[in-house]
């Protein structure tokens, strides 16, 4: 009775589950199209590209259901679903080993089942000869079990089979991987679970824009393309947070550029992390500019380094995002960018949940050396607190709180500009 009793839990959790958002896309301001669309999964990492306009991405809404191990990240899939003629089970295993491949029916009763050697990619096995009615699918490894629901429409009279059927050797990394192209022309595919947060980049032509919104049902995103290019050219991704509009990116306007060595309260200096030279052209080409921008002292931020339409955010600008994300204590984390590939472990509280995505930049600082890259990320505002003194703000690795402080003209910072 107890087993009845949890795989009716089981099938009826799966049940609620299964389902597919079609999620479309348009734009609007300068630009009513489209051309392409990053996607990223901010709660799994698994990313996807659409890469033409009109294309559309296809949220397949799984749960799996991982009996010993809630924490584990690889996915079973059962499609078509219902079967109709037979079906492909899709297991990612966490571990290479045996496993036990199970159908049950509704009384608990087993119909079909294979031992079979499972690497730690991409399996799948078909599975035929399943009269009408609900099962249960389970994968048991050592130290793993999933579970899925099947519900088979096809009247037979034959035996239950389970037959593997690839054995797919991954070709790249299994986190992209993950999203694929197959289904419907026009359609890119993407394993979902409810509640995660996807963040959108919506590209056409200069223009770029960052949403983020976690999909309940299937729905169009729309772009609110705004023109946001520096004097260099650079053209800079926005996001739209509360009444403001930012940039998604570390301003790299870059004049000139000097060595960390030479300091000024008073004369506009322009930095980049780790370069100790002036040729602007050597400076743009290290991947410390590409990925953080420039470090401008302050004289450099009042000198007019925002693009035509935006201007470097007041102390008072900045506390308006911090109290649209729930202060100063809760703000950080929501600003952040996930995972570790540029913040130091443990970037505490990262969620990126607007898609602000700020970066750990590090700074020059009071003794003419850089440092803190990857650990913190400082931020110049436009409010002078004294002839030597201005008002910038610091998020950490290890915190998810926003720091707030009067620092040294000098020093140089990255900037964020703010739509006028």
């Amino acid at each position: 009775m107890k087993r009845i009793l949890f795989l009716i839990t089981i099938f009826c959790a799966l049940e609620a589950n299964a389902q597919t958002y079609i999620i479309s896309f348009t734009g609007i301001g300068p630009s009513t199209t489209v051309s392409s669309v990053e996607v990223e999964n901010l709660t799994s990492g698994a990313t996807a590209n659409i890469t033409s306009s009109g294309q559309t991405l296809t949220l397949t809404v799984t749960t799996s259901v991982n009996l010993i191990d809630n924490k584990q990240s690889k996915e079973l899939k059962i499609y078509p679903n219902p079967m109709t003629d037979n079906s492909i089970l899709q297991v990612y295993p966490p571990a290479a080993g045996d496993a036990i491949i199970t159908v049950f029916d509704m009384t608990g009763k087993q119909v079909a089942q294979v031992q079979s050697y499972l690497n730690n990619y991409l399996q799948e096995f078909r599975l035929s000869g399943i009269n009408r009615g609900l099962y249960l699918v389970s994968v048991k490894g050592s130290t793993y079990q999933y579970s899925g629901k099947l519900l088979s429409n096809v009247k037979v009279n034959g035996t239950a089979s389970i037959e593997k059927v690839s054995n797919n050797v991954p070709s790249g990394n299994e986190k992209t991987t993950k999203t694929d192209s197959k289904g419907e022309p026009g359609t890119i595919n993407m394993e979902y679970t409810t509640g995660d947060r996807l963040k959108f980049i919506g590209i056409s032509g200069n223009y770029s824009t960052v949403i983020t919104d976690i999909p309940t049902e299937t729905k169009t995103i729309t772009f609110n393309f705004i023109s946001c290019t520096d004097a260099d050219n650079n053209n800079y991704p926005v996001v739209e947070i509360g009444t403001q509009i930012w940039m998604a990116e570390n301003l790299k306007y870059l004049p000139s550029v000097i060595g960390p060595g030479t300091g000024s309260e008073t004369i506009p200096y322009y930095y980049v992390y780790g370069y100790n030279g002036t040729n602007v052209t050597d400076a743009k080409a290290t991947a410390n500019y590409t990925t953080y921008g420039v470090l401008y002292n302050w004289p450099a931020v009042m000198s007019g380094v925002c693009p035509t339409g935006w201007h470097a955010p007041t102390d008072l600008e900045w506390t308006e995002l911090f109290d649209y994300l729930g202060g100063e204590s809760l703000a950080g984390g929501k600003l952040k960018e996930t995972g570790t590939t540029h913040w130091t472990s443990p970037n505490e509280g990262a969620t990126n949940e607007i898609g602000f995505t700020a970066l750990p930049g590090g700074d020059r600082d009071y003794d003419g050396a850089f440092y803190y890259i990857g650990d913190y990320g400082l931020w110049r505002s436009a409010t002078e607190y004294d002839s030597s003194l201005a008002w910038s703000f610091f998020l950490f690795y290890n915190y998810s709180t926003v720091n707030s402080n009067n620092s040294y003209k000098k020093y140089g910072f990255s900037v964020r500009c703010l739509k006028d």
